[in-house]
């Protein structure tokens, strides 16, 4: 039955979504003037910026821009950076990391059209609080101003899939596989310790989740990029076969080599692009649920924001671990997920190292799982905000049961005899969708991001004229229009 399900995972992973990312990256960036590749620099500098730093957020309801991207980069930079991407290189082969760079750089455009229109489209709350996210989008963009009829059914598609990562997260799993192998303690003792941990931050809203994660992100991103450099200095000499291997596997079949069963082309580029989107949420979106709740000025400041987020996650964070993995040798031993990681890591450091990328490991899940809880927040008010009744039941359900649905499939896969690559092909599967209906929605609404990224390169960049008379909101464009 696993098998079927596997095939039909495949394939849908397959040529039609790969087919789909592609022409929706390159036409965003044709259409942005190459924006990601032309403006790398403004992209980097901008996160560092006191405005991004300090900017709003003194309501108490809205995030600051730095706490939006914490939280969303603390949502995206998780376990899947270092269990999903060992995982694609040690089925899919060296290759795999190649293809996942690839979907990385048209993912950031993407992921700056999807926060832009999340922040374009984004609704006030009575009490000062934004909401938005596609199912905003696509009731106003696609519903009001395209009138197209089939909004209603791509919002319950997104939300529904949205959904389904409720009850099949792979974070606590991880987390108790790396935490529990490292300290030898029975998977379940780390696995109720993380849901209390969940509990601690998700009960004081989304406002604390923010505040958390622009601590902790930072913080634990630091840590294990210089943990990979320490490793990737000490296996400096490894490194030229190691990107030969690479681009070499991103073209060709590769064999089979000790643990490893060997790959074709299309494994590898299909699981690349997968532990991508899967790992930086680049057209999932995800993450622009939570850009637009912060206080800006300007939709596009935040979508650059979206930008550096899928640089930090994938062509940062993801590569390391891909290039630990392959220089120490192990990507071919026949481990899989977090333990294969965990081994690279103290092959050459020791097992203090270990020890320490448990304990990231453990970090990186809980700032993933309390940014998801924020996302299942978006969708239910969005959803439920004409019964308010319902709405504080449903948020109270979430709220409980966010974390012991994580707990249940770690017992699950613990007595149940499940890998983590079948975890994975699950995760694939709820991230299709969802991805699907969301990069469609991009396509036709494209033009409404070149709009506003025109006003922001004539306003920040110096390129072209600026138009006194633009809305940069969708709300003060109706209320202009006396709608």
């Amino acid at each position: 039955m696993f098998a079927l399900f596997e095939q039909l995972t495949n394939w849908l992973w397959g040529m039609p979504l790969l087919v789909t990312i592609l022409v929706t990256g390159v036409f965003l960036t044709v259409r942005s003037g190459f924006f990601q590749f032309c403006h790398m620099g403004h992209i980097i500098t901008s996160m560092f910026s006191k405005e991004r730093r300090e900017g709003g957020g003194d309501d108490g309801k809205s995030l600051t821009p730095f706490q939006a991207i914490s939280v969303a980069i603390g949502g995206t930079v998780g376990v899947s950076n270092m269990s999903g991407v060992a995982t694609a290189i040690a089925t899919g082969g060296p290759g795999a990391l190649f293809w996942l760079w690839i979907a990385a750089l048209l993912g950031m455009v993407i992921k700056m059209a999807e926060v832009t229109l999340a922040v374009y489209y984004r609704e006030k709350q009575p009490n000062g609080e934004y909401l938005g996210g596609p199912t905003y989008y696509m009731q106003k963009g696609l519903g009001e101003e395209k009138k197209l009829p089939f909004w209603k059914i791509f919002s319950v598609c997104f939300g529904g899939c949205i959904f389904m990562t409720w009850f099949i997260t792979l974070q606590n799993f991880t987390v108790s596989e790396a935490v529990g192998s490292t300290f030898n303690l029975p998977y379940i003792v780390p696995s109720v310790l993380y849901v209390l941990a969940i509990y601690l931050i998700i009960i004081g809203g989304v406002k604390k989740v923010g505040v958390i994660a622009s601590y902790l992100t930072p913080i634990m991103c630091l840590l294990y990029v210089v943990g990979c450099v320490i490793i990737l200095i000490v296996n400096a000499g490894a490194l030229p076969e190691t990107f030969a291997m690479i681009f070499k596997g991103a073209f060709t079949a590769q064999a089979a080599v000790g643990g490893f069963v060997g790959a074709g082309v299309a494994t590898a580029m299909r699981l690349g692009f997968a532990r991508s989107v899967y790992s930086n949420e680049a057209g999932w979106g995800t993450s622009p649920m939570i850009h637009a709740s912060a206080k800006t000025d300007h939709p596009v400041k935040q979508g650059v924001m979206g930008a550096f987020e899928v640089f930090a996650d994938t062509m940062v964070v993801c590569t390391m671990t891909g290039l630990v993995v392959i220089t120490t040798g192990y990507w071919s031993s026949g481990l899989q997920g977090a333990e294969l990681t965990l081994t690279a890591f103290e092959s050459v450091m020791g097992p203090v190292a270990r020890a320490l990328i448990a304990v990231s490991i453990f970090l990186f899940g809980l700032t993933t799982s309390t940014g998801w809880f924020t996302y299942y927040s978006v969708i239910l008010k969005h959803w439920l905000k004409n019964n308010q009744k319902v709405l504080s039941i449903a948020e109270k359900v979430f709220i409980l049961g966010t974390p012991l649905w994580g707990m249940l499939v770690t017992v699950l896969t613990v007595f149940g005899n499940g890998t983590p690559a079948q975890l994975w092909v699950i995760a694939d599967f709820t991230t299709v969708f969802p991805t699907f209906v969301n990069v469609a929605t991009l396509f036709i609404l494209s033009g409404t991001f070149v709009k506003l990224l025109k006003d922001y390169c004539a306003r920040y960049l110096g390129k072209g004229e600026v138009d006194q008379d633009f809305e940069l909101f969708y709300e003060d464009k109706k209320a202009k229009e006396g709608k």
